[in-house]
Protein backbone atom coordinates (compact mmCIF):
# COMPACT_ATOMS: atom_id res chain seq x y z
CA UNK A 1 0.00 0.00 0.00
CA UNK A 2 1.50 3.18 -0.63
CA UNK A 3 -0.25 6.17 1.09
CA UNK A 4 -1.62 6.78 4.64
CA UNK A 5 -4.12 9.01 4.06
CA UNK A 6 -7.97 8.16 4.75
CA UNK A 7 -8.33 5.81 1.60
CA UNK A 8 -4.95 3.79 2.17
CA UNK A 9 -5.86 3.41 5.71
CA UNK A 10 -9.31 2.21 5.32
CA UNK A 11 -8.15 0.14 2.54
CA UNK A 12 -5.55 -1.74 4.93
CA UNK A 13 -7.77 -1.79 7.61
CA UNK A 14 -10.46 -3.71 5.38
CA UNK A 15 -8.21 -6.37 3.90
CA UNK A 16 -6.98 -7.10 7.68
CA UNK A 17 -10.42 -7.68 8.20
CA UNK A 18 -9.98 -10.67 5.76
CA UNK A 19 -7.24 -12.10 7.33
CA UNK A 20 -4.82 -9.79 4.97
CA UNK A 21 -1.69 -8.11 6.07
CA UNK A 22 -0.97 -4.80 4.86
CA UNK A 23 2.27 -3.01 4.52
CA UNK A 24 1.51 1.02 4.15
CA UNK A 25 4.81 3.07 2.60
CA UNK A 26 3.80 6.92 3.46
CA UNK A 27 6.08 9.42 2.19
CA UNK A 28 5.28 12.09 4.99
CA UNK A 29 6.44 11.94 8.95
CA UNK A 30 4.61 10.74 11.43
CA UNK A 31 2.45 14.47 12.58
CA UNK A 32 -0.93 15.30 13.21
CA UNK A 33 -2.64 15.91 10.48
CA UNK A 34 -2.97 19.62 9.84
CA UNK A 35 -6.20 21.34 8.32
CA UNK A 36 -9.38 19.94 8.10
CA UNK A 37 -10.00 19.13 4.18
CA UNK A 38 -13.01 17.61 3.49
CA UNK A 39 -15.36 17.76 6.31
CA UNK A 40 -18.83 15.30 4.51
CA UNK A 41 -19.47 11.85 5.03
CA UNK A 42 -22.46 10.31 3.43
CA UNK A 43 -24.53 7.41 4.76
CA UNK A 44 -23.67 5.00 2.84
CA UNK A 45 -20.05 5.79 3.07
CA UNK A 46 -20.52 5.81 7.40
CA UNK A 47 -20.86 2.32 6.57
CA UNK A 48 -17.73 1.41 4.57
CA UNK A 49 -16.40 2.96 7.86
CA UNK A 50 -18.42 1.31 9.95
CA UNK A 51 -16.45 -1.75 8.63
CA UNK A 52 -13.34 0.00 9.26
CA UNK A 53 -14.15 0.46 12.72
CA UNK A 54 -14.78 3.85 13.15
CA UNK A 55 -17.97 4.92 11.57
CA UNK A 56 -19.33 5.05 15.81
CA UNK A 57 -16.85 7.44 17.12
CA UNK A 58 -17.27 9.75 13.91
CA UNK A 59 -21.34 9.59 14.44
CA UNK A 60 -21.23 10.50 18.32
CA UNK A 61 -18.47 13.77 17.65
CA UNK A 62 -19.52 15.07 14.01
CA UNK A 63 -22.71 17.27 13.59
CA UNK A 64 -25.53 15.72 11.66
CA UNK A 65 -27.34 17.26 9.07
CA UNK A 66 -30.59 16.17 7.26
CA UNK A 67 -31.44 19.54 5.22
CA UNK A 68 -29.61 21.69 2.44
CA UNK A 69 -30.76 25.40 1.48
CA UNK A 70 -30.10 27.79 -1.42
CA UNK A 71 -29.94 31.27 -1.20
CA UNK A 72 -30.44 33.79 -4.17
CA UNK A 73 -29.20 37.38 -2.70
CA UNK A 74 -30.88 36.87 0.83
CA UNK A 75 -33.89 35.20 -0.47
CA UNK A 76 -34.46 31.09 -0.30
CA UNK A 77 -35.17 29.09 -2.95
CA UNK A 78 -35.46 26.17 -2.42
CA UNK A 79 -34.34 23.34 0.44
CA UNK A 80 -33.49 19.40 -0.43
CA UNK A 81 -34.19 17.36 2.55
CA UNK A 82 -32.61 13.78 2.97
CA UNK A 83 -35.24 12.28 5.62
CA UNK A 84 -35.07 9.42 7.79
CA UNK A 85 -36.90 6.57 5.85
CA UNK A 86 -36.70 4.21 9.02
CA UNK A 87 -34.42 1.78 7.39
CA UNK A 88 -30.98 3.01 8.68
CA UNK A 89 -29.76 4.27 12.00
CA UNK A 90 -27.01 5.90 10.24
CA UNK A 91 -27.82 9.43 9.38
CA UNK A 92 -27.49 11.14 6.01
CA UNK A 93 -25.02 13.07 6.57
CA UNK A 94 -22.60 14.34 8.98
CA UNK A 95 -19.90 16.79 9.16
CA UNK A 96 -16.79 16.43 10.76
CA UNK A 97 -12.92 17.16 9.86
CA UNK A 98 -10.78 15.10 7.59
CA UNK A 99 -8.03 15.52 10.27
CA UNK A 100 -10.13 13.96 12.53
CA UNK A 101 -11.03 10.68 10.87
CA UNK A 102 -7.87 10.18 10.04
CA UNK A 103 -6.32 10.14 13.78
CA UNK A 104 -9.12 7.95 14.06
CA UNK A 105 -8.34 5.54 11.15
CA UNK A 106 -4.51 5.86 12.36
CA UNK A 107 -5.24 4.87 15.79
CA UNK A 108 -6.99 1.68 14.59
CA UNK A 109 -3.90 0.64 12.21
CA UNK A 110 -1.85 0.88 15.23
CA UNK A 111 -3.92 -1.17 17.27
CA UNK A 112 -4.12 -3.84 14.02
CA UNK A 113 -1.18 -6.32 14.36
CA UNK A 114 -1.86 -7.11 10.44
CA UNK A 115 -1.59 -3.65 9.51
CA UNK A 116 2.16 -1.61 9.18
CA UNK A 117 2.45 1.23 8.42
CA UNK A 118 5.90 2.90 8.25
CA UNK A 119 6.35 6.67 7.78
CA UNK A 120 8.46 8.69 5.87
CA UNK A 121 9.21 5.81 3.51
CA UNK A 122 8.96 7.54 0.08
CA UNK A 123 8.17 4.95 -2.91
CA UNK A 124 10.91 5.29 -6.28
CA UNK A 125 10.55 2.16 -7.97
CA UNK A 126 8.23 -1.06 -8.27
CA UNK A 127 8.44 -4.10 -10.27
CA UNK A 128 5.82 -6.41 -10.53
CA UNK A 129 5.58 -9.91 -12.30
CA UNK A 130 3.82 -13.72 -12.09
CA UNK A 131 4.53 -14.11 -8.38
CA UNK A 132 3.91 -10.48 -6.85
CA UNK A 133 5.14 -6.97 -6.75
CA UNK A 134 7.98 -5.58 -5.37
CA UNK A 135 8.53 -1.99 -3.92
CA UNK A 136 11.61 0.06 -3.33
CA UNK A 137 11.14 2.87 -0.97
CA UNK A 138 13.58 5.63 0.63
CA UNK A 139 13.58 5.74 4.27
CA UNK A 140 15.56 6.92 7.24
CA UNK A 141 17.79 3.97 7.30
CA UNK A 142 18.11 4.52 3.65
CA UNK A 143 16.59 2.39 0.62
CA UNK A 144 14.34 -0.69 1.40
CA UNK A 145 11.88 -3.22 -0.48
CA UNK A 146 8.56 -4.92 0.40
CA UNK A 147 7.39 -7.79 -1.17
CA UNK A 148 3.17 -8.57 -1.79
CA UNK A 149 1.00 -9.82 -3.83
CA UNK A 150 -0.43 -6.92 -5.02
CA UNK A 151 0.19 -2.89 -4.49
CA UNK A 152 -2.30 0.12 -3.81
CA UNK A 153 -1.46 3.44 -5.05
CA UNK A 154 -3.39 6.03 -3.00
CA UNK A 155 -0.59 8.56 -2.44
CA UNK A 156 -2.65 11.32 -3.81
CA UNK A 157 -2.71 13.73 -6.84
CA UNK A 158 0.69 13.99 -7.41
CA UNK A 159 1.08 9.77 -6.92
CA UNK A 160 4.44 8.31 -7.65
CA UNK A 161 3.03 4.87 -8.32
CA UNK A 162 0.69 6.21 -10.81
CA UNK A 163 3.74 8.07 -12.65
CA UNK A 164 5.56 4.42 -11.89
CA UNK A 165 3.22 3.10 -14.14
CA UNK A 166 3.18 5.41 -16.45
CA UNK A 167 -0.53 5.91 -16.61
CA UNK A 168 -1.86 9.29 -17.60
CA UNK A 169 -3.76 11.46 -15.80
CA UNK A 170 -5.38 13.88 -18.44
CA UNK A 171 -8.06 16.59 -17.46
CA UNK A 172 -7.82 20.01 -16.73
CA UNK A 173 -7.65 22.52 -14.16
CA UNK A 174 -9.33 25.51 -13.31
CA UNK A 175 -8.30 29.30 -12.64
CA UNK A 176 -11.21 30.65 -10.26
CA UNK A 177 -9.98 30.26 -7.00
CA UNK A 178 -12.00 29.50 -3.64
CA UNK A 179 -11.31 30.68 -0.11
CA UNK A 180 -11.89 28.14 2.86
CA UNK A 181 -12.03 29.78 6.61
CA UNK A 182 -13.07 27.33 9.66
CA UNK A 183 -13.83 29.48 11.98
CA UNK A 184 -14.57 29.02 15.74
CA UNK A 185 -17.54 31.16 16.50
CA UNK A 186 -21.25 31.08 18.22
CA UNK A 187 -23.63 31.54 14.91
CA UNK A 188 -27.01 31.96 14.40
CA UNK A 189 -27.00 29.14 11.60
CA UNK A 190 -28.59 25.81 12.12
CA UNK A 191 -27.11 22.50 11.69
CA UNK A 192 -27.57 22.50 7.46
CA UNK A 193 -25.82 23.28 4.26
CA UNK A 194 -26.49 26.36 3.14
CA UNK A 195 -25.54 27.79 -0.44
CA UNK A 196 -25.44 31.35 -0.71
CA UNK A 197 -25.76 33.03 -4.84
CA UNK A 198 -24.94 36.53 -5.16
CA UNK A 199 -25.30 37.94 -1.19
CA UNK A 200 -24.01 41.16 0.11
CA UNK A 201 -21.13 39.63 1.44
CA UNK A 202 -19.58 38.62 -1.98
CA UNK A 203 -21.39 40.31 -4.64
CA UNK A 204 -21.37 38.27 -8.07
CA UNK A 205 -19.85 34.99 -6.48
CA UNK A 206 -21.03 32.78 -3.74
CA UNK A 207 -20.13 31.32 -0.47
CA UNK A 208 -21.16 27.62 1.43
CA UNK A 209 -21.86 27.46 5.08
CA UNK A 210 -21.34 24.38 6.83
CA UNK A 211 -21.43 23.60 10.42
CA UNK A 212 -19.00 21.73 12.04
CA UNK A 213 -17.97 20.23 15.78
CA UNK A 214 -16.77 22.30 18.08
CA UNK A 215 -18.46 25.80 17.41
CA UNK A 216 -16.88 25.50 14.29
CA UNK A 217 -17.97 26.64 10.77
CA UNK A 218 -16.72 25.87 7.29
CA UNK A 219 -16.93 28.88 4.71
CA UNK A 220 -16.35 28.93 1.53
CA UNK A 221 -15.97 31.70 -0.12
CA UNK A 222 -15.60 31.36 -5.05
CA UNK A 223 -13.07 34.28 -5.32
CA UNK A 224 -11.62 35.57 -8.60
CA UNK A 225 -8.97 34.33 -10.31
CA UNK A 226 -5.97 37.07 -9.18
CA UNK A 227 -6.92 36.72 -5.69
CA UNK A 228 -4.23 37.04 -3.14
CA UNK A 229 -4.98 35.55 0.34
CA UNK A 230 -2.24 36.90 1.86
CA UNK A 231 -2.14 40.39 0.65
CA UNK A 232 -5.97 40.25 2.20
CA UNK A 233 -5.12 39.19 5.35
CA UNK A 234 -2.35 41.47 5.73
CA UNK A 235 -4.61 44.56 5.22
CA UNK A 236 -7.33 43.91 7.38
CA UNK A 237 -9.72 42.74 4.16
CA UNK A 238 -9.77 39.30 5.83
CA UNK A 239 -11.02 40.42 8.94
CA UNK A 240 -13.86 42.41 6.77
CA UNK A 241 -15.10 39.16 4.92
CA UNK A 242 -15.61 37.07 7.87
CA UNK A 243 -17.44 40.37 9.77
CA UNK A 244 -19.76 40.17 7.00
CA UNK A 245 -21.04 36.92 8.15
CA UNK A 246 -20.00 36.53 11.64
CA UNK A 247 -21.32 39.98 12.44
CA UNK A 248 -20.09 41.45 15.94
CA UNK A 249 -19.78 37.86 17.12
CA UNK A 250 -16.31 37.15 18.55
CA UNK A 251 -14.32 34.81 16.11
CA UNK A 252 -10.56 32.18 15.80
CA UNK A 253 -9.82 31.27 12.33
CA UNK A 254 -8.88 27.45 13.13
CA UNK A 255 -7.36 26.83 9.44
CA UNK A 256 -7.76 28.95 6.19
CA UNK A 257 -6.53 27.78 2.38
CA UNK A 258 -7.05 29.03 -1.32
CA UNK A 259 -7.44 26.13 -3.65
CA UNK A 260 -8.12 25.69 -6.88
CA UNK A 261 -10.28 22.67 -8.32
CA UNK A 262 -9.10 19.89 -10.88
CA UNK A 263 -10.88 17.39 -12.87
CA UNK A 264 -8.78 14.65 -13.68
CA UNK A 265 -9.09 10.44 -14.42
CA UNK A 266 -6.30 7.88 -14.60
CA UNK A 267 -6.69 6.22 -18.27
CA UNK A 268 -6.72 3.13 -16.07
CA UNK A 269 -6.95 1.86 -12.86
CA UNK A 270 -5.36 -1.14 -12.91
CA UNK A 271 -2.48 -2.79 -14.29
CA UNK A 272 -1.92 -6.17 -13.71
CA UNK A 273 -1.22 -6.12 -10.30
CA UNK A 274 -1.53 -2.58 -9.19
CA UNK A 275 -4.67 -0.97 -8.65
CA UNK A 276 -4.73 2.81 -7.44
CA UNK A 277 -7.62 4.62 -5.72
CA UNK A 278 -8.46 7.80 -4.16
CA UNK A 279 -6.85 10.88 -5.37
CA UNK A 280 -4.28 9.02 -6.93
CA UNK A 281 -6.70 8.36 -9.92
CA UNK A 282 -9.06 10.89 -9.85
CA UNK A 283 -9.92 14.63 -8.62
CA UNK A 284 -13.00 15.97 -8.92
CA UNK A 285 -14.14 19.74 -8.70
CA UNK A 286 -15.25 20.09 -4.70
CA UNK A 287 -19.38 19.90 -5.48
CA UNK A 288 -21.19 17.46 -3.82
CA UNK A 289 -18.33 15.82 -1.43
CA UNK A 290 -17.41 13.80 -3.99
CA UNK A 291 -13.79 13.50 -3.31
CA UNK A 292 -13.18 11.61 -0.23
CA UNK A 293 -16.35 9.75 -0.35
CA UNK A 294 -15.43 8.45 -3.41
CA UNK A 295 -12.51 7.87 -2.25
CA UNK A 296 -13.50 5.37 0.41
CA UNK A 297 -15.59 3.31 -1.69
CA UNK A 298 -12.70 2.74 -4.17
CA UNK A 299 -10.62 1.26 -0.91
CA UNK A 300 -13.82 -0.99 -0.42
CA UNK A 301 -14.00 -2.39 -4.05
CA UNK A 302 -10.31 -3.04 -4.08
CA UNK A 303 -10.16 -4.25 -0.55
CA UNK A 304 -12.75 -7.34 -0.98
CA UNK A 305 -11.31 -8.73 -4.54
CA UNK A 306 -7.60 -8.41 -3.02
CA UNK A 307 -8.38 -10.66 -0.43
CA UNK A 308 -10.76 -12.99 -2.67
CA UNK A 309 -8.18 -13.46 -5.09
CA UNK A 310 -5.55 -13.98 -2.72
CA UNK A 311 -7.64 -16.50 -1.00
CA UNK A 312 -8.39 -18.54 -4.14
CA UNK A 313 -11.86 -17.55 -4.25
CA UNK A 314 -11.76 -15.19 -7.32
CA UNK A 315 -10.39 -14.93 -10.19
CA UNK A 316 -7.99 -11.93 -12.28
CA UNK A 317 -10.96 -11.12 -13.91
CA UNK A 318 -12.09 -10.19 -10.23
CA UNK A 319 -9.69 -7.65 -10.27
CA UNK A 320 -9.86 -6.50 -13.37
CA UNK A 321 -13.34 -5.49 -12.42
CA UNK A 322 -12.17 -2.75 -9.88
CA UNK A 323 -11.25 -0.51 -13.09
CA UNK A 324 -14.66 -1.25 -15.20
CA UNK A 325 -16.60 -0.42 -11.90
CA UNK A 326 -14.76 2.71 -10.19
CA UNK A 327 -13.94 4.00 -13.74
CA UNK A 328 -16.98 4.32 -13.90
CA UNK A 329 -18.30 6.06 -10.91
CA UNK A 330 -15.44 8.16 -11.57
CA UNK A 331 -16.92 9.17 -15.03
CA UNK A 332 -20.05 10.54 -13.49
CA UNK A 333 -18.79 12.14 -10.89
CA UNK A 334 -16.72 14.75 -12.69
CA UNK A 335 -19.85 14.63 -15.40
CA UNK A 336 -22.27 16.02 -12.33
CA UNK A 337 -19.98 18.04 -11.04
CA UNK A 338 -18.74 19.76 -14.37
CA UNK A 339 -22.41 20.75 -14.85
CA UNK A 340 -22.17 22.40 -11.06
CA UNK A 341 -19.10 24.11 -12.42
CA UNK A 342 -20.50 25.44 -15.72
CA UNK A 343 -23.72 26.96 -13.22
CA UNK A 344 -21.24 28.44 -10.59
CA UNK A 345 -18.28 29.21 -12.19
CA UNK A 346 -20.06 30.36 -15.87
CA UNK A 347 -16.74 30.70 -18.33
CA UNK A 348 -18.55 33.31 -21.15
CA UNK A 349 -20.76 36.07 -21.19
CA UNK A 350 -23.81 33.83 -22.74
CA UNK A 351 -23.23 31.42 -19.91
CA UNK A 352 -23.83 34.26 -16.99
CA UNK A 353 -26.47 35.91 -18.60
CA UNK A 354 -28.21 32.48 -18.52
CA UNK A 355 -27.35 31.82 -14.92
CA UNK A 356 -28.62 35.48 -13.69
CA UNK A 357 -31.61 35.01 -15.63
CA UNK A 358 -32.29 32.00 -13.87
CA UNK A 359 -31.49 33.00 -10.53
CA UNK A 360 -34.01 36.08 -11.24
CA UNK A 361 -36.66 33.95 -12.64
CA UNK A 362 -36.51 31.76 -9.64
CA UNK A 363 -37.54 34.04 -7.45
CA UNK A 364 -41.13 33.98 -8.56
CA UNK A 365 -41.14 30.65 -10.64
CA UNK A 366 -40.76 27.11 -9.28
CA UNK A 367 -39.61 25.71 -12.98
CA UNK A 368 -37.07 28.21 -12.78
CA UNK A 369 -35.65 26.75 -9.44
CA UNK A 370 -35.18 22.79 -10.81
CA UNK A 371 -32.70 24.52 -13.03
CA UNK A 372 -30.02 25.69 -10.08
CA UNK A 373 -27.45 23.54 -9.84
CA UNK A 374 -25.22 23.95 -6.22
CA UNK A 375 -24.20 20.85 -5.69
CA UNK A 376 -25.76 17.62 -6.25
CA UNK A 377 -24.13 15.65 -3.35
CA UNK A 378 -22.69 12.67 -3.71
CA UNK A 379 -24.02 8.96 -3.10
CA UNK A 380 -22.52 5.70 -4.35
CA UNK A 381 -22.65 4.46 -7.85
CA UNK A 382 -24.82 1.78 -10.04
CA UNK A 383 -22.94 -0.99 -11.26
CA UNK A 384 -25.51 -2.12 -14.06
CA UNK A 385 -22.91 -3.05 -16.32
CA UNK A 386 -20.20 -4.22 -14.45
CA UNK A 387 -19.50 -7.90 -15.86
CA UNK A 388 -20.16 -9.29 -11.89
CA UNK A 389 -23.30 -8.55 -11.97
CA UNK A 390 -25.64 -10.51 -13.06
CA UNK A 391 -29.03 -8.81 -15.14
CA UNK A 392 -32.20 -9.46 -14.02
CA UNK A 393 -34.16 -7.61 -16.95
CA UNK A 394 -33.68 -4.04 -19.16
CA UNK A 395 -32.67 -1.34 -17.39
CA UNK A 396 -33.84 1.27 -20.00
CA UNK A 397 -35.96 3.16 -17.42
CA UNK A 398 -33.58 2.94 -14.40
CA UNK A 399 -33.34 6.40 -13.13
CA UNK A 400 -29.78 7.51 -13.76
CA UNK A 401 -30.51 11.47 -12.30
CA UNK A 402 -28.68 12.76 -9.54
CA UNK A 403 -30.24 12.37 -6.49
CA UNK A 404 -32.48 9.72 -7.74
CA UNK A 405 -34.07 6.99 -5.44
CA UNK A 406 -32.45 3.96 -7.30
CA UNK A 407 -34.74 0.59 -7.26
CA UNK A 408 -32.69 -2.32 -5.94
CA UNK A 409 -31.82 -4.18 -9.30
CA UNK A 410 -28.22 -5.80 -9.46
CA UNK A 411 -25.63 -3.47 -9.66
CA UNK A 412 -27.44 -1.20 -7.10
CA UNK A 413 -26.20 -0.57 -3.30
CA UNK A 414 -28.65 -2.89 -1.21
CA UNK A 415 -31.07 -0.94 1.18
CA UNK A 416 -30.63 -0.86 4.66
CA UNK A 417 -33.27 -2.16 7.43
CA UNK A 418 -32.89 -3.25 10.98
CA UNK A 419 -33.24 -7.19 11.38
CA UNK A 420 -32.85 -9.69 13.94
CA UNK A 421 -29.87 -12.48 14.28
CA UNK A 422 -29.09 -15.05 16.21
CA UNK A 423 -31.51 -13.00 18.95
CA UNK A 424 -28.95 -9.90 18.60
CA UNK A 425 -30.87 -6.91 16.94
CA UNK A 426 -28.60 -5.14 14.45
CA UNK A 427 -29.13 -3.78 10.76
CA UNK A 428 -28.74 -5.75 7.69
CA UNK A 429 -25.65 -3.72 6.28
CA UNK A 430 -23.70 -4.44 9.13
CA UNK A 431 -23.51 -8.37 7.71
CA UNK A 432 -21.80 -7.59 4.57
CA UNK A 433 -17.94 -7.29 4.39
CA UNK A 434 -15.71 -10.47 4.58
CA UNK A 435 -18.28 -12.01 1.87
CA UNK A 436 -21.22 -12.26 0.25
CA UNK A 437 -25.17 -12.66 1.28
CA UNK A 438 -27.83 -14.38 0.22
CA UNK A 439 -31.19 -13.66 1.68
CA UNK A 440 -34.37 -15.39 0.48
CA UNK A 441 -37.62 -16.88 2.14
CA UNK A 442 -38.02 -19.51 4.77
CA UNK A 443 -35.04 -21.62 6.15
CA UNK A 444 -35.76 -25.03 3.92
CA UNK A 445 -34.85 -22.55 0.93
CA UNK A 446 -31.89 -21.04 2.56
CA UNK A 447 -30.46 -24.88 3.53
CA UNK A 448 -30.26 -25.70 -0.05
CA UNK A 449 -28.40 -22.19 -1.21
CA UNK A 450 -25.44 -23.45 1.11
CA UNK A 451 -24.74 -26.46 -1.43
CA UNK A 452 -23.93 -24.86 -5.01
CA UNK A 453 -21.81 -22.29 -2.20
CA UNK A 454 -18.66 -24.65 -3.50
CA UNK A 455 -16.30 -22.74 -0.93
CA UNK A 456 -16.91 -19.62 -1.57
CA UNK A 457 -17.99 -17.54 1.33
CA UNK A 458 -21.74 -17.05 1.67
CA UNK A 459 -23.80 -16.25 4.85
CA UNK A 460 -27.37 -17.30 4.17
CA UNK A 461 -30.30 -15.26 6.18
CA UNK A 462 -34.04 -16.22 5.92
CA UNK A 463 -35.84 -12.92 5.59
CA UNK A 464 -38.71 -14.25 7.49
CA UNK A 465 -36.57 -15.07 10.01
CA UNK A 466 -34.42 -11.74 10.72
CA UNK A 467 -37.17 -9.22 8.89
CA UNK A 468 -39.36 -8.58 12.05
CA UNK A 469 -40.94 -5.82 10.74
CA UNK A 470 -40.92 -6.63 7.18
CA UNK A 471 -39.21 -2.99 6.15
CA UNK A 472 -36.53 -5.11 4.29
CA UNK A 473 -38.98 -7.49 2.20
CA UNK A 474 -40.45 -3.67 1.36
CA UNK A 475 -36.97 -2.57 0.51
CA UNK A 476 -35.61 -5.19 -1.63
CA UNK A 477 -38.72 -5.62 -3.17
CA UNK A 478 -38.74 -8.91 -2.62
CA UNK A 479 -41.02 -11.48 -3.50
CA UNK A 480 -41.69 -15.07 -1.44
CA UNK A 481 -39.85 -16.81 -3.77
CA UNK A 482 -36.57 -13.95 -4.41
CA UNK A 483 -33.21 -14.78 -3.54
CA UNK A 484 -31.15 -11.97 -3.36
CA UNK A 485 -27.24 -12.32 -3.65
CA UNK A 486 -24.90 -9.55 -2.08
CA UNK A 487 -21.67 -8.71 -2.41
CA UNK A 488 -18.99 -7.98 -0.05
CA UNK A 489 -19.06 -4.18 -0.45
CA UNK A 490 -23.26 -4.44 -0.19
CA UNK A 491 -23.74 -4.51 -3.91
CA UNK A 492 -26.30 -6.74 -4.70
CA UNK A 493 -24.44 -9.41 -7.45
CA UNK A 494 -28.08 -11.03 -8.54
CA UNK A 495 -31.97 -10.74 -8.02
CA UNK A 496 -33.18 -14.04 -8.63
CA UNK A 497 -36.85 -14.80 -9.33
CA UNK A 498 -37.04 -18.11 -7.16
CA UNK A 499 -34.17 -20.68 -6.24
CA UNK A 500 -32.32 -22.77 -8.65
CA UNK A 501 -29.10 -24.21 -7.91
CA UNK A 502 -27.76 -23.71 -11.48
CA UNK A 503 -28.81 -20.27 -11.68
CA UNK A 504 -27.23 -19.28 -8.00
CA UNK A 505 -24.15 -21.26 -8.74
CA UNK A 506 -23.59 -19.12 -11.80
CA UNK A 507 -24.42 -15.55 -10.63
CA UNK A 508 -22.14 -16.65 -7.27
CA UNK A 509 -19.27 -17.28 -10.43
CA UNK A 510 -19.84 -14.44 -11.98
CA UNK A 511 -20.00 -12.36 -9.28
CA UNK A 512 -16.26 -13.68 -8.25
CA UNK A 513 -14.93 -12.80 -11.87
CA UNK A 514 -15.52 -16.83 -12.70
CA UNK A 515 -18.37 -16.43 -15.63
Amino acid sequence: MAGAGPVGLVAALLLARSGVPATVLEAADRCEPIGSKAICFQRDVLDVLDRAGCAERMIARGVTWTTGRTYYRGTELFAVTFPDSGRSDVPPWINISQAEVERYLRELADAEPLVDVRYGHRVTGLHQDADGVQVRANGPDGEITVAGSHLVGADGPHSAVRRLLGVRFPGRSFDDRFLICDIRADLPFPNERRFYFDPEWNPGRQVLVHQCPDRTWRIDWQMPAGYDFEAERASGALDDRIRKITGDAPYEIVWASVYRFHQRCAETFHRDRVLLAGDAAHLYAPFGARGLNSGVQDAENLAWKIAFVRRGHGSERLLASYDAERRAAAHENPAVTTRTMEFLVPQTPEERGQRLTTLEAALTDPAARTLIDSGRLAEPYWYLDSPLTTPSGPVDGFPRAAGAVRPPLPGVLCPDGPCVVDGRETRLRRLFGTGFVALAAGGERCARIREPAAGVPVAVHALDVIDTTGVLRTALDAGPDTVHLVRPDGHLAAVLPSFDPGAFAAALRRACGRA
